[in-house]
């Protein structure tokens, strides 16, 4: 692990070789093992003898349930599943046929309560009734599924899931907590898959956004709302801004349990959402989580004029962040720290602290 941060790090600092950075923080390091939250199982074999895992490199279907980066309880609830298909009598879906219904198994759980949200990827509803006949007795086996759902995802092509979510349960959220903030993880809402590294990342962004006593936030590609909620409080206004409408009921309920009433969460396009603003109420502070791609040129141009007195700008992609930190113009750069979100890969996050000139 050491040899693997010390890769990571050598890379952020030749990404930023053209840059003035303050202050390098130590990175953030993660568990070696049993750190994801998420597994996403492709379902492969046949009905009587299902593989949950992927395709290897030689086109042989392995088995990830035993997968050291998930947690024990977690392996264990996937060789169950395993057998839970054989029950059912779930046709694993074949590519090369293009027949078959199960696509994918996709599990997630919560580190505070140790619950799992359970999500079966079909190609059609046909398989539906096969899942609610065994699924009382797989319920009654673990107490800890909290949610169980079914996504329909037709198309035949790789994609991971469809429009329509069909609740199996009462249960449509399962419930998350990071230092003490309440957060909820919907189905097709993103949330971060390494809980222990996610918890400080918030809190050292709660850390640094404190230094600033800032009246009014914006937290723009905010997800669930895990950056802006840490940040806030009853005296400071809150805007947070995603797209996704699943991800901003769960900001919006974490909100309301944390008694939080000057905050407002819209899913809109954050890049739309900042050119339409008007600079009379801009925010004195900004914090932005984009996805891969980057903020792009036109927020960064949106950034710059609304000239906000500090940015906080975490990415999982370092070439996208040190572009978009060139087009933002009129800051300099005071910390910048990596956090091993994705150990035993080459990816990871970092969250970089830009100050007014």
């Amino acid at each position: 692990m050491t040899q693997q941060i010390d890769t990571k790090q050598q890379q952020l600092l030749e990404l930023f070789s053209e840059l003035s950075v303050a202050k390098w923080l130590p990175p953030v390091v993660s568990a070696e093992s049993g750190f994801r939250n998420k597994a996403k199982m492709v379902v492969l074999g046949a009905a009587h003898q299902p593989i949950l895992g992927l395709v290897n490199p030689q086109g042989e279907a392995v088995s990830l349930c035993d997968c050291s980066l998930y947690p024990h309880d977690m392996q264990i609830l996937l060789h169950r599943l395993q057998r839970f298909v054989q029950q059912a009598g779930l046709p694993p879906y074949r590519v090369d046929k293009a027949k078959g219904e199960l696509k994918y198994i996709l599990l997630t759980r919560s580190q505070k309560h140790g619950q799992f949200m359970l999500r079966f990827v079909l190609r059609s509803e046909q398989a539906i009734a096969r899942i609610e006949r065994e699924l009382p007795q797989l319920l009654h086996e673990f107490p800890a599924i909290a949610l169980v759902s079914v996504n329909i995802q037709p198309v035949h092509m790789a994609i991971l899931e469809g429009e329509q979510e069909i609740f199996l349960t009462e249960a449509t959220r399962l419930e998350e907590q990071f230092n003490h903030v309440p957060l909820f993880i919907r189905p097709k809402s993103f949330f971060q898959t390494n809980p222990e590294v996610a918890a400080k990342l918030y809190q050292t962004a709660r850390e640094w956004v404190a230094e600033f006593n800032p009246s009014y936030i914006w937290d723009l590609f905010c997800g669930v709302g895990g950056f802006g909620l840490h940040c806030a409080d009853k005296h400071i206004r809150l805007t947070g801004i995603e797209i996704e409408a699943e991800a901003i009921e769960c900001a919006k309920l974490s909100a309301e349990k944390l008694g939080l009433t000057h905050v407002d969460f819209s899913a809109l396009d954050s890049t739309q959402f900042a050119q339409g603003q008007a600079t009379q109420d801009k925010p004195d502070l900004i914090i932005v989580n984009p996805p891969r791609r980057g903020l792009g040129e036109a927020l960064c141009r949106s950034l710059t004029l609304f000239a906000p007195k500090a940015i906080v700008y975490s990415s999982c992609n370092p070439h996208t962040l040190v572009k978009d930190l060139a087009n933002i113009e009129g800051y300099h750069i005071t910390k910048v720290q990596l956090f091993d979100m994705f150990p035993h890969t080459d990816h990871f996050e970092v969250l970089v602290m830009l100050e007014k000139q």
